[in-house]
């Protein structure tokens, strides 16, 4: 049997006690270490090579949240399980994007820590249950923002973004839809705002995204 060796990160002794306690009956898991602040658990993993560390965000000096960029940079064959009472989703997507395996809240029982431990060690992520569903609410939630914001568009905005992503001049534009250059100028700003675009390139992805236009180079 594999020993997956776990370093505790966490400023409360009497929490990583706790923790201690409820891991000492798996054979598989082995407590190598402890730190109480994000620079001590730096320095611990390079010392202790764990496997596993679990890691807590609120904490003094430096963080989980930065101690958790720094192991996944240094040394990304470590797998980070964030363990902690922060369950909103903008906790968790930092922490994802952190470099973090998983995330399991500290009201989760002894069999689902050992679960959320095995599994990303494994090399997999591990989202406690509440956290899933928070991801997907914000997932839906986005989708359904970018939705709106192109329903906001008027028709006449609507017409300016396909006829700039087709790679029309203003003057054509202005053209085409007999209106002013200037006025195509302040069609194509509004879009831009209600969109949340920067560039042109921007634009063109989410016209070709919408079905607006064709993909360069496509063939039907």
């Amino acid at each position: 049997m594999t020993e997956i060796k776990v370093l505790i990160v966490d400023d409360h002794a009497m929490f990583r006690e706790g923790i201690r306690a409820l891991l000492k009956s798996y054979d598989d898991i082995v407590i190598v270490g402890e730190a109480t602040q994000g620079m001590e658990a730096i320095e611990k993993v390079h010392q202790l090579t764990p496997h596993v560390v679990l890691m807590d965000i609120a904490m003094p000096v430096m963080g989980g949240l930065e101690a958790t960029r720094h192991i996944q940079k240094a040394t990304p064959m470590v797998k980070v399980l964030v363990l902690t009472q922060y369950q909103d989703s903008e906790y968790i997507l930092s922490l994802i994007r952190a470099g973090a395996k998983g995330y399991i809240a500290k009201t989760a029982t002894a069999s689902e820590l050992v679960t959320a431990i095995r599994t990303v060690f494994k090399g997999e992520s591990y989202l406690y249950p509440n956290a899933a569903s928070t991801l997907i609410e914000e997932y839906l939630s986005q989708a359904g923002d970018k939705k709106s914001e192109y329903e906001r568009l008027s028709d006449r905005e609507r017409e300016v973004l396909q006829l700039v992503a087709e790679g029309q001049t203003n003057q054509e534009i202005a053209d085409k839809l007999f209106i002013s250059v200037k006025t195509v100028l302040r069609h194509r700003t509004s879009v831009m705002e209600k969109l949340g675009f920067h560039n042109r390139t921007e634009l063109i992805k989410y016209a070709i995204s919408k079905g607006l236009i064709e993909v360069p180079g496509k063939v039907e």
